[in-house]
């Protein structure tokens, strides 16, 4: 009884990363660790894809400056077709656009290359068990890229309060499942709508808010505090 618990605790954990040498040393180190099983890796995102939807991995430790589709496009497209694996960025990138965009694609974790192996051991433990992760390196740092007025007044909570009233309620739903990286077809799901329902709220949520796309609107929502 004992093994089989010890057994469902292990992570399954592919890494997608294209230098040979950091991604060697990775499956090394991590697998090092009795609650993490490597059981696949990539050079690139296409190949990446292809590999989790074989080996089904709990976690993926992704490289965000990928060859061709780098890792925010891969974070997206992968939430797509396989919502419930949960994604790790790991990168050497500390731009602020950088996290908050990983972050609205639907990543579960942002954590920087020095981060000590005890501790990347412990993110993809507890993010496998549901939990998300910003380094505090650029946790802090991301607080920069959010606007602040030169005093605080209730002109900066006008400014999200006017942007929050352009949505109906259904919308704000919508759009709290658009900051997690759900496709139409899972917001669908989650609301009980059609798919068609479920489209037209998401265009007309970028419409009210002035964006191109979905990242672009789970930006806004975060950074702005919408939701």
């Amino acid at each position: 009884m004992t093994e089989i618990a010890q057994e469902k605790t292990v992570v399954k954990l592919v890494i997608v990363e294209d230098y040979k040498l950091t991604r060697v040393g990775l499956k090394s180190t991590l697998n090092e660790y009795s609650h993490i099983d490597v059981v696949g890796e990539a050079e690139d995102a296409v190949e990446g894809i292809k590999v989790i939807q074989k080996m089904q991995p709990d976690v993926v430790l992704m490289d965000l400056g990928l060859p061709g589709m780098n890792g925010l496009e891969a974070t997206i497209k992968l939430k797509e077709i396989m919502p419930a694996v949960k994604v790790i960025i790991l990168t050497s990138h500390e731009r602020n656009e950088e996290v908050i965009a990983a972050l609205g694609a639907g990543a579960n974790a942002y954590c920087l290359k020095d981060i000590s192996p005890e501790t990347l051991s412990e993110v993809i433990k507890n993010v496998a068990q549901g939990a998300c992760f910003v380094d505090p390196a650029v946790s802090s740092a991301a607080l920069n890229f959010f606007p602040k007025p030169e005093n605080i007044s209730l002109m900066n909570t006008t400014e999200i309060q006017d942007a929050r009233a352009q949505l109906t309620e259904r919308e704000l739903e919508v759009l709290k499942h658009l900051v997690k990286g759900k496709s139409n077809t899972e917001i669908a799901k989650e609301l009980i709508v059609s798919v068609h329902t479920a489209k037209a709220h998401v265009c007309s949520i970028l419409q009210k808010l002035c964006v191109d796309d979905r990242v672009q609107a789970a930006v806004k929502a975060i950074k702005e505090n919408i939701i």
